[in-house]
């Protein structure tokens, strides 16, 4: 048992010491792969096997600084991840199209994606990488959490709410056509079999969650159809949920409600586009997009982002970006890995450099840059890990 046990310890300490020059080898003929191993001799070793490999994708805007920032933040909080470093290249849409390819078979094999969002331009023929990502790898269920944060003002303090959107059919799959000129059509998908899977989801998350309510959304008073389809679909479905209070509301109804009687809400289940609006709206009552994050889940596949794929070129490279939706969705990635204890770690240093000004960017109310905001994180992790070992020493 012994000699099995040694031989184990040294497969997984030489597959994980040695995939990265295996990969940059590789890289030599894929630039859009690029496999970094952040390992830090000051940080204690993982369990052998117990790392755990994440695609990156910092995107555009924004994406690039933050998701880097994290990478210092992870390593300096020991956290037993390596990353895949994924990017989109080439000059053509033909070599654009090979290396998000590549990255989607990264995604596929890791099982866990950090993600920053592409531009999408403006224009027919201009593909969204984001939209095709979601589509692609089925990742059927968008989960943004709204919750109000300790000492950022905002209109309304008592902000606890959930947005599950239906993440791949609706108006987002792309399908319009010039019929005559002058005239486009553009075809929304509701199916039946989707608008059951979202529905069990938002049920399903409820109970795992000890949520009290679901909200269907809609627009089935105009929509009859389509939308009648999934309130149908979703009404049906809680039926099987009894512990659950559900009720419905118009989308129109629903966006004047949840600025004025934010605290009705619990979790809200809606088809593709109305997501996106309340998302929005959602992301303004807690302190705007750099707050909440997001979470893409499809069967094996999970991809965390910002909760409202704001790419941010506009702001791109002032330095004034709040990196704390970006933060939380990587420490949503750690609990989903089972890494909870560095979770906590990394949101208690949050929480203590933001709720006593230590670090507050320009649209929370301080002005400390994107810069500043992880360096002085990464000081307060590095303080609260010293204080842990001087503590475990004395025990």
């Amino acid at each position: 048992r012994f000699v099995i046990s040694k031989m184990a310890a040294f497969y997984y300490s030489s597959r994980t010491l040695c995939r990265p020059s295996i990969l940059n080898l590789f890289s030599k003929y894929n630039s859009s792969i690029k496999h970094v191993s952040y390992y830090n001799s000051n940080i204690p070793d993982a369990t052998y096997g117990g790392r755990h490999t994440v695609s990156l994708i910092p995107a555009d805007g924004i994406g690039q600084s933050l998701i880097m920032g994290i990478v210092e933040v992870f390593q300096n909080s020991g956290v037993p991840v390596d990353f895949e470093e994924c990017y989109i290249t080439g000059d053509t849409n033909e070599e654009k199209m090979k290396s998000f390819n590549d990255i989607k078979t990264s995604v596929l094999r890791n099982g866990t994606a950090l993600k920053g969002n592409w531009a999408t331009s403006m224009g027919i023929g201009s593909k969204s990488y984001n939209v095709l990502l979601r589509h692609d790898l089925d990742l059927y269920a968008n989960v943004v959490k709204f919750k109000s944060y300790p000492t950022v003002i905002t209109r309304h303090n008592n902000v606890d709410l959930i947005v599950i959107r239906e993440n791949t059919e609706g108006e987002y799959t792309n399908l319009e056509h010039e019929n005559i000129p002058g005239v486009i059509e553009m075809i929304k998908i509701i199916t039946k079999k989707k608008s059951e899977r979202i529905a069990k989801y938002a049920f399903d998350y409820a109970m795992e969650n000890n949520r009290k309510k679901v909200t269907a959304v809609h627009k089935a008073n105009i929509m009859k159809l389509s939308d009648g389809l999934f309130l149908k679909v979703c009404k049906e479905v809680a039926e099987g949920y009894p512990e659950i209070d559900f009720n419905d509301m118009i989308i129109d109804n629903c966006a004047m409600q949840m600025v004025s009687k934010p605290e009705q809400f619990d979790v809200i289940v809606t088809p593709n586009l109305y997501g996106n609006v309340l998302s929005n709206i959602a992301a303004a009552l807690v302190g705007g997009p750099g707050l909440p994050h997001g979470e893409n889940h499809g069967n094996g596949i999970h991809v965390f982002e910002s909760g409202t794929r704001n790419s941010g070129m506009d702001i791109a490279t002032k330095n004034i970006a709040n990196p704390m939706s970006m933060l939380f969705a990587a420490t949503a990635l750690l609990r989903h890995l089972q890494l909870s204890k560095h979770a906590q770690l990394i949101e208690s240093c949050i929480h203590k450099i933001v709720t006593t000004n230590q670090a507050r960017t320009v649209d929370i109310g301080g002005n400390t840059s994107t810069s500043e905001f992880f360096e002085i994180l990464v000081k307060e992790v590095e303080a609260y890990r010293y204080k842990r070992k001087v503590q475990m020493k004395k025990s």
